[in-house]
């Protein structure tokens, strides 16, 4: 007696001497089959009764098993393991030791009994003969067989082997007779019924095959009916509602003409040409194209600028534009399109923008992900001769926007990329280049079709990454962040009434108030747009439908307290500047792609032979930034009242904190020249004033960009003077209002400026 691992088999039966492969899904299973692997044991095979039955008991099993021993194991996909045993020996069930975590039984080894070795070897040469037959009417088992009749010298083995090719509702009263004689005589009888069985089905198939040759006749014989009529000119009702369909279409001549020779050379080619096909499914994906078909433009004034109003909150500047295109339009009555790129930080509303703009102009909306487009053919689709050809993006959407003057986005134009397939900004030239995209032409239509009288919008996060062609093609729209008071708004006018309906609640169920959306803002939130600032929202109203749900609460306060509550502790704390005038601690300004920041710059003096030190995890512009303030500072020391020994006799370490971060950029270089020079002279540089702008070797303070962003930043940590280039005067008119109110610019054009109004 054996204690092995036991694997139920559904639909299956081991035999002695025979190889098995199946399938193992079941936890059960596979842990019975993971100890036999582990352990280096055998693992008994047992056919359940009922195949269906999912979970296994002790009445599960009848009769006899097989003892295996583990030949292959392969993982398939998922949990499934599928494995290759080959049977030992027929064994019973003493008893089950337990059926968790998987089936271990005692196992009694039995060998077959042979009463009459003479009727057994009788026996054994009439199976066989029956068994030939068997074969040859079935020659599927055909090299089984020959196998067995060659070696196959045991009767035993023989009659295991042959039950192992026989039908599955046999085997399991096989594999339980261990009386070889009597298991030979069962054999014989169910070869017979099997002999007798096949060749009712041969006879069946006979007939069958003679019908299928009648039906093959039947069918060549319309295909030459079919070739008749073509040869006559006759059409089919398919080609002929084709046909009408072409006929309809509100397309040039130019391209009708094209369309009707390539259904003529359709009705040329046989049924069984491919190119029918190929040709059949071009034409009828031009017919579903919207050929002169435009939407009415609503060119009222004041209702576009109230539909912009109304779904989206500040972005006057945006706003201003779309409206004097519709004054433009109203003016002139011509369409031809124009090409707007709305730059700017995630989450500013570039993409919903343009919705806006559909709605307001009364058009049909039509989106394009350009993100991670890489080849050309996407744009301008395959040749029609291609396997699994199809026509580019640009006409795939003009067929979706059901109309010849959509408003098309595209989205994430800046993240295109090329590679060996081609270089899709370049095809989008054509796209986009109002001269000439009146006869686009895409590789799959073979023909122009007029785009000039779509409104293309483009969106990009970064104006630098788009090709200068495709960027010359466009007019740029900077859409920078929102200001703390315009986040407020947003958030109070459209992101917690939009979040309280997704959530199923009303305003009467869960309240905000300003404090606690100002506490979202600034707590919870670092980015330029609101993308962050709903899904906090968000957080909030699915906190709060569980509480209204799990008490007795019916109304949940979303205060300053409860935020917090609901949020844990804040995710940014916005550093806190010193108050007090210190040498060598200057306040800059910088720009990051979720907003403006302020940018710490301390400068100290070690003993040493006057060489420069750079910490703080520097760029290689923002490194360059500051060797050259400093050689500014050595050329003009004199001037500067900077004493000729502390500069040879001390060395220069220069760190901008939060070391971790990567910082670069030449707009921080007239702030690293202020603490250089305020440490040189010891002189403490004002808590109050912040600065930004390029300095050069002669002293000059250069003109840079995220104005806006830097003044936005100035504004949230207290600061109420900023120093900026003189060339930046004209920016600081289009900052809003409350930064105005709230900042004292000082213009500089020389170092000698900033030094002026920055130290003490």
């Amino acid at each position: 007696m054996a204690k092995l691992p036991m694997i139920a088999l559904r639909g299956l039966v081991a035999f002695p001497g025979t190889s098995l492969q199946f399938d193992l899904k079941r936890d059960i299973s596979i842990k019975a089959l993971n100890y036999a692997v582990e352990n280096h044991t055998r693992i008994f095979l047992m056919t359940q009764d009922n195949p269906l039955a999912d979970d296994v008991s002790e009445g599960s099993f009848h009769g006899f098993g097989t003892i295996a021993e583990i030949k292959h194991v392969i993982s398939l996909p998922g949990t499934m393991m599928r494995v290759m045993t080959e049977g030992k020996s027929r064994a019973k069930v003493i008893s089950f030791d337990k059926f968790s975590p998987f089936i271990m039984a005692d196992v009694d080894e039995l060998p077959s009994v042979v009463c009459d070795e003479v009727e057994c070897e009788a026996l054994f040469r009439q199976v066989k003969e029956r068994a030939l037959e068997y074969a040859k009417l079935n020659p599927k088992l055909g090299g089984d067989i020959e196998k067995l009749l060659r070696f196959s010298e045991s009767c035993d083995e023989f009659s295991d082997m042959l039950a192992h090719t026989l039908p599955y509702k046999y085997k399991k009263h096989l594999l339980d007779e261990i009386n070889l004689v009597e298991r030979m005589y069962k054999i014989q009888a169910i070869l017979d019924s099997e002999i007798e069985i096949l060749k009712t089905e041969t006879k069946i198939a006979g007939r069958v095959k003679t019908q299928i040759d009648k039906s093959q006749k039947e069918y060549y014989l319309r295909e030459q009916i079919k070739a008749i009529h073509e040869e006559l000119g006759d059409v089919s009702e398919e080609t002929d509602a084709l046909r009408e369909k072409l006929e309809k279409l509100n397309a040039p001549d130019e391209v009708k003409n094209h369309f009707m020779r390539e259904w003529k050379r359709m009705q040329n080619l046989t049924s069984m040409s491919p190119e029918t096909s190929i040709l059949r499914t071009y034409l009828e994906y031009v017919c579903d194209l919207p050929w002169g078909v435009y939407t009415e433009d609503n060119i009222s004034l004041v209702r576009a600028r109230e539909v912009l109003d109304e779904d989206h909150y500040a972005l006057d500047k945006l706003k201003e534009r779309i409206v004097e295109y519709l004054a433009v339009r109203q003016m002139t009555n011509k369409g031809q399109g124009t090409i707007l790129c709305l730059v700017g930080p995630p989450g500013v509303g570039k993409t919903s923008i343009a919705k806006s703009i559909a709605r307001a102009l009364g058009r049909n909306y039509i989106r394009m992900s350009l993100g991670g487009v890489h080849d050309e053919a996407e744009i301008r689709g395959h040749r029609k001769t291609y396997v699994g050809a199809m026509p580019g993006r640009i006409i795939s959407g003009m067929k979706n926007a059901k109309s010849m003057n959509p408003v098309f986005l595209l989205d994430e134009i800046d993240k295109m990329s090329s590679d060996y397939k081609g270089d899709p900004s370049s095809a989008m030239l054509e796209v986009l280049d109002s001269e000439q995209n009146d006869r686009f032409s895409d590789n799959y239509m073979e023909i122009p079709f007029d785009l000039s009288k779509v409104m293309f919008i483009a969106t990009a996060n970064y104006a630098d990454q788009i090709p200068a062609p495709l960027l010359d093609r466009m007019e740029i729209v900077d859409m920078t962040g929102y200001t703390e008071e315009e986040k407020e708004q947003i958030a109070i006018r459209h992101l917690i009434p939009k979040q309280l309906d997704k959530h199923g609640l009303t305003d009467k169920q869960l309240k905000f108030n300003k404090k606690s959306v100002k506490t979202l803002i600034n707590d919870y939130t670092r980015e330029s747009g609101v993308r962050q600032l709903e899904r906090e929202i968000a957080s909030v109203c699915r906190k709060a439908v569980k509480d209204i749900l799990s008490s007795s609460v019916d109304c949940v306060k979303a205060d300053d307290k409860k935020v917090k509550e609901y949020l844990g502790v804040a995710r940014y704390h916005r550093s806190k500047k010193s108050k007090i005038d210190t040498i060598g601690l200057a306040n800059g300004l910088a720009w990051t792609a979720v907003g403006g920041e302020t940018l710490s710059v301390e400068v100290t003096l070690m003993k040493g032979k006057g060489d420069l030190s750079l910490t703080g995890h520097l760029g290689d512009v923002m490194k360059e930034s500051a060797i050259t303030a400093f050689s500014f500072i050595k050329a003009n020391a004199e001037r500067l009242g900077v004493d000729d020994e502390t500069l040879k006799s001390n060395d220069v370490h220069v760190h901008v904190p939060a070391g971790a971060i990567p910082k670069d950029g030449p707009s921080a270089g007239i702030t690293l020249a202020t603490a250089i020079l305020s440490t040189l002279t010891n002189r403490p540089i004002k808590a109050n004033v912040a600065m930004t702008g390029e300095i050069t070797l002669l002293g000059r303070v250069l003109a840079i960009g995220g104005l806006k962003e830097k003044t936005l930043a100035a504004v949230r940590e207290g600061i109420d003077t900023v120093i900026v280039p003189k060339e930046n005067e004209k920016d600081v008119t289009e900052l809003p209002e409350t930064v105005k109110e709230k900042l004292k610019f000082v213009y500089a054009t020389k170092a000698y400026d900033v030094f002026k109004e920055a130290l003490v």
